[in-house]
């Protein structure tokens, strides 16, 4: 245990979100007031625990049969705390707008006494399992983004990227490839990330720092993505080097940056309007859907800058 508590000191400062004062409010904020149906649904049993997926979907006369795209939203936290409520507001607004959507739980050092290693298999048996259980959710399997902010951003780009961390229990025969990225503010590049903090008391080894790192494994294959950072946030080293590496390969790869905002802004007011207005219009992008963004940005709101 203080060996793990060494690496959470090296690695959580920059993963966890800063309060930027005169930024707004930390606590959850409605981005709809149309109603949503709210499931929760268990997914995965761990030897540390439950793991549950928080599903909402649309309401309603909305509620016709048929498959619907599916986000899949991970918290932030450094691998250490967090909940699935961090993106709750995301979740109500897309699900307002046609999508199903799911906020997945997955095992955090503070309550499980695990390393990044265990997230980034669950986050791909979540996956796993939303695209195995497409039917039963109302999900089309061939539209599933992997969505998170911080270090569940980072998780989320793991599922797309880095291979292996296959749950023993998992169906392999599925996929855990997610066909699209939703990335707010992700750690990238978790080896230089080690390499500029490891000392020997740290439980993870080099090995498990390259083996989690998005940036090496990008491929031809590698789903379109957006970006969001604010251009004080150290971590966006590694989202620029994401996208040099994505784009020189003929992908889709949008960067949006928040003039002068830290790590973690995305989720306050007004930025959460901002950023998830953009989210909309990338999904609607894609296909996944239709019509203008219901979601009204506030007065004066900030604009992000396209890179």
């Amino acid at each position: 245990m203080k060996t793990l508590l060494c690496f959470l000191l090296l690695f959580t400062p920059l993963l966890h979100a800063q309060k930027a004062k005169g930024q707004g409010k930390t606590a959850l904020i409605k981005l709809t007031t149309e109603p949503v149906k709210t499931r929760k649904l268990l997914y995965k049993t761990t030897p540390q625990g439950e793991l549950d997926m928080h599903v909402f979907s649309p309401a309603g006369e909305m509620q016709a049969a048929m498959l619907r795209p599916c986000v899949v939203f991970f918290f932030g936290g450094g691998w250490k705390s967090g909940t699935y409520a961090q993106f709750v507001p995301q979740a109500e607004y897309l699900a307002s707008r046609g999508m199903i959507a799911a906020c997945a739980d997955y095992r955090i050092a503070n309550i499980h006494q695990t390393l990044p290693d265990s997230a980034v298999e669950d986050a791909k048996s979540a996956i796993r399992w939303v695209r195995g259980h497409a039917v039963e959710l109302g999900v089309d399997p061939d539209k599933i983004i992997a969505a998170g902010g911080s270090a569940g951003g980072h998780l989320a780009a793991c599922t797309a990227l880095c291979p292996g961390f296959d749950a023993a229990t998992d169906d392999k025969t599925i996929s855990a490839k997610p066909n699209a990225l939703v990335l707010f503010n992700p750690a990238m590049n978790i080896a230089t990330l080690f390499k500029e903090r490891a000392n020997t008391q740290s439980p993870i080894s080099q090995d498990m720092a390259e083996a989690i790192t998005p940036n090496s494994f990008v491929s031809k294959d590698t789903p379109p993505a957006i970006l969001f950072f604010g251009s004080a946030d150290a971590l966006k080293a590694g989202g620029d080097e994401y996208v040099s590496k994505a784009r020189a390969l003929g992908l889709r790869a949008e960067m949006w940056s928040a003039p002068n905002m830290p790590h973690g802004f995305f989720n306050r007011e007004p930025w959460i309007q901002v950023t998830a207005r953009q989210v909309d219009q990338f999904l609607g992008s894609l296909g996944y859907l239709g019509g203008e963004p219901s979601l009204k940005l506030p007065e004066n709101a900030p604009a992000m800058v396209k890179e």
